[in-house]
C-alpha cells in the first residue's frame, strides 16, 4: 500500500467527518477511521508471511487511536471544519489557505485549493488538509467536484 492511498483514505474519511458529519459518532467514527489508516500502514510496512499479522496490529493500534481522536472532536470542530472546507471548495482562489481552530480545546485545520479546473465530473478542486488534533497532525489530498445541486463530491 502507498502513501498515497493512505492519503486518499485519509481525506475522504476526514471530510466526510468535516462536510455531513457521518453518523455523528465521534467515537465509533474515529475508530473506522483509525482501524482503515492502520490497516493501511500495516500494509505497507509489512512484508512477506508477516504482511497480515502488520495489517491486523496496524488496524487494531489505529483503531484504539482513532477512537480516542473521535472522542475528542466535538460539535463545535465538526462546524467549524465544515465552514472551512465549504468556504475554500467554494469561494477561495487556488493557494488560499483557509483555516480553523477551536479555542475551547485548540483542535485545528486547514483547507487549501491547489488546482481548480473543469472536467467531465463537473467544476472540480484538488486540495490539501490538515488536521491537527491532541498536538498531532495529519495532512491529506483530495479532489471534490462540485455536484448539479450545488453540494461538494469528494471523487478521489
Amino acid at each position: 500500500m502507498t502513501i498515497k492511498n493512505t492519503s486518499k483514505f485519509l481525506v475522504i474519511a476526514t471530510t466526510c467527518l468535516a462536510l455531513v458529519g457521518c453518523d455523528g459518532n465521534k467515537e465509533g467514527t474515529g475508530t473506522l477511521m483509525g482501524a482503515g489508516l492502520g490497516g493501511l500502514a500495516g500494509a505497507a510496512f509489512g512484508s512477506g508471511s508477516g504482511k497480515v499479522g502488520m495489517i491486523m496490529a496496524g488496524a487494531l493500534l489505529g483503531g484504539f487511536i482513532g477512537n480516542r481522536i473521535g472522542h475528542q472532536m466535538d460539535e463545535q470542530d465538526k462546524k467549524l471544519a465544515n465552514a472551512s472546507a465549504q468556504r475554500a471548495l467554494e469561494t477561495v482562489p487556488t493557494g488560499t489557505v483557509v483555516a480553523w481552530r477551536n479555542p475551547d480545546n485548540g483542535h485545528a485545520g486547514t483547507y487549501t485549493p491547489v488546482r481548480t479546473y473543469e472536467s467531465q465530473e463537473g467544476y472540480c478542486r484538488e486540495y490539501q488538509q490538515t488536521v491537527t488534533v491532541g498536538g498531532k497532525t495529519e495532512k491529506a489530498y483530495g479532489k471534490a467536484c462540485r455536484q448539479p445541486d450545488g453540494a461538494w463530491k469528494i471523487v478521489s
